[in-house]
């Protein structure tokens, strides 16, 4: 039912220190106008911070909070008849990954701290933990869902 052909995704290398494809992602989620040095440089000294804060490694904390703050379900627009209905849907994998990366980064930027390793260090400990703003966002993602449940049928 899609109107357009899909475009392949593209196979992406993963980081230098942890050879991990979900770091390489969120470094390149990180970068801004194409500064991936300086990304990379940013994301690799919040799991240091991380390590030194909370005695485990960065790379376990940060796959803990990506899983806390990834949302099961999310409400997508539907019109029907004249109305709008607001359907509760799964989230994709690759989804969740993107959502609970940008929610993860906008926390931490809205945080206040020195530089944003420290504010990013902070968010992910706080989400690695189930707190903070990220986490809330999750929560009323699924609340929003819980709440329109009853349009459930109206599947997109």
């Amino acid at each position: 039912m899609s109107r357009r052909a899909k475009p392949e995704k593209r196979p992406m290398l993963p980081d230098v220190r942890y050879n991990s494809v979900q770091v390489q992602a969120f470094i390149n989620n990180v970068m801004r106008n194409g500064k991936k040095s300086l990304a990379t440089r940013l994301v690799y000294d919040a799991f240091d911070l991380m390590e030194a804060r909370a005695k485990r490694p960065g790379i376990e904390l940060f796959e803990q909070a990506i899983k806390n703050v990834s949302p099961m379900m999310e409400v997508k627009p539907r019109r029907v008849g004249g109305a709008t209905y607001q359907i509760p849907m799964e989230v994709a994998a690759s989804r969740r990954f993107a959502l609970a990366t940008r929610w993860i980064l906008s926390a931490a930027n809205s945080r206040s701290g020195r530089n944003f390793s420290e504010k990013l260090a902070g968010e992910l400990m706080d989400a690695a933990n189930n707190t903070g703003s990220a986490i809330r966002k999750r929560d009323e993602t699924h609340k929003m869902a819980e709440a329109n449940r009853a349009f459930s049928h109206y599947r997109v």
